[in-house]
């Protein structure tokens, strides 16, 4: 046998033995602590279902603004051609009234805004025309909320601090957001 040198005994080696262990501990770390962005869409509450029949209730024409959006994404807001800049203050002047007209709604609690769209209807048409009609609701729900004592400038939402919840609820009582979807209808009908 041969001896051995000093610099035979001092091998550079790095043991792996356990970074598969570190490797694991690492993956299941970052598994752990990463956050999957969820895409939300439209947030609006269904109603429950329910196995009784529905009684129809006849509504009064005046209380129901509307909107039609066709396949080639025209909107006919009661029966007029009307584009979609113009829609957030019709609908705000429907709900309110305040001239007290005989063709808008007789109060914001009966004001129905009924959105129906062609299965030809652009989404990103769909979404805008939405949110020009949750925008007229929320305006009205600032304006409302600025009649309050500290309202000033205060915005109104749902879950702010600066308005206490039980204005919040009055608001929400005097000024009801009724948005009633119906079912598309086929291309062209």
């Amino acid at each position: 046998m041969g001896k051995t040198s000093a610099r035979d005994r001092m091998k550079n080696e790095v043991n792996a033995g356990s970074m598969a262990d570190i490797a694991f501990l690492l993956l299941i770390f970052f598994l752990v602590t990463t956050t999957i962005a969820e895409d939300k869409g439209i947030l609006v509450k269904l109603p429950p279902w329910s196995e009784e029949e529905v009684d129809p209730t006849k509504l009064k024409t005046r209380n129901v603004f509307s909107v039609l959006v066709n396949a080639d994404n025209q909107l006919l807001v009661r029966d007029e051609l009307t584009s979609i800049d113009d829609l957030r203050e019709r609908a705000k002047e429907f709900i309110m009234n305040p001239d007290k007209l005989e063709n808008l709604s007789e109060k914001p609690t009966k004001a129905i805004i009924s959105l129906k769209n062609d299965r030809g209807t652009e989404y990103k048409t769909y979404l805008k025309v939405y949110n020009e009609l949750l925008g007229a609701y929320n305006e009205l729900w600032n304006d409302e909320a600025r009649k309050y004592p500290k309202g000033g400038d205060t915005k109104y939402t749902e879950y702010s601090d600066e308005i206490p919840l039980d204005i919040r609820k009055e608001i929400k009582g005097k000024i009801p957001m009724v948005l009633s979807e119906a079912e598309p209808t086929s291309y062209g009908e």
